[in-house]
């Protein structure tokens, strides 16, 4: 497939997270080249970005290989993430737009109706594009980015269960959306936390089989380690 040469790291990315470049395995520029139709230059640019980023390691005598994340790692961005959400709300309190507030409304009008029609695969990514807004709407390029990253390396480590009570998971983007649109930092905060952490436990690690494919661990995310 061609790609334009700005888009190579996304596209490598992207296929880092869906498994498509297995974890450990070797990722070499002129096999990537040829895979998205260009020279490889902007291989070699995305490969130093995605080092950056944690998705690349380079080994000595293997050159550029994709990462393979230890458990410990994964268990760090949740909980990562456990602070920066709620920080995120609270300045999207502060900092929204109007069309920050009609999207984020509209998704949450969205996501009730999938709820009460049982669309999983619609709820999964109303849910991706609800928390990507409220990050936008906290007009912070470095908040946002760091948001980015850690959603794009969270879909990468955990396959993610569905809420067994979507509309209640709803409910809750709601009354967030409520307290962002009153200008209620502290309680835009609160409830975003209490949010990321109940959705916590639908985590699943993802864990390669020695010469094989991913596999998914049966055991939660232990949340409570994460709040301590």
């Amino acid at each position: 497939m061609r790609i334009p040469a700005h888009s190579v790291c996304t596209a490598i990315r992207d296929d880092i997270v869906t498994g498509v470049h297995p974890r450990g395995s070797r990722l070499t520029e002129e096999l990537l080249a040829r895979r998205y139709g260009v020279s490889r230059v902007p291989v070699r640019e995305a490969l130093r970005t995605l080092e950056a980023e944690g998705f690349v390691v380079t080994r000595r005598h293997a050159g550029a290989c994709v990462a393979e994340p230890s458990g410990q790692e994964a268990a760090d961005l949740l909980e990562v993430r456990l602070l920066l959400e709620p920080l995120a709300a609270a300045r999207a309190a502060q900092r929204r737009s109007e069309a920050h507030l009609k999207v984020l409304r509209g998704l949450v009008r969205l996501g009730r109706e999938r709820s009460r029609a049982n669309r999983d695969e619609d709820l999964r990514s109303l849910d991706g594009w609800f928390h990507e807004t409220l990050a936008q709407a906290s007009g912070s390029p470095g908040l946002i980015a760091l948001l980015t990253q850690l959603r794009h390396k969270i879909a990468w480590m955990y396959a993610v269960e569905s809420p067994a009570r979507p509309a209640e998971s709803w409910a809750e983007h709601g009354a967030i959306v409520d307290a962002v649109a009153r200008g209620d930092a502290e309680r835009a905060r609160a409830l975003t936390a209490r949010h990321a952490e109940s959705v916590a436990s639908a985590h699943k690690l993802r864990v390669p089989r020695a010469g094989g494919p991913v596999r998914i661990s049966q055991h939660a995310v232990n949340t409570a380690g994460l709040r301590n």
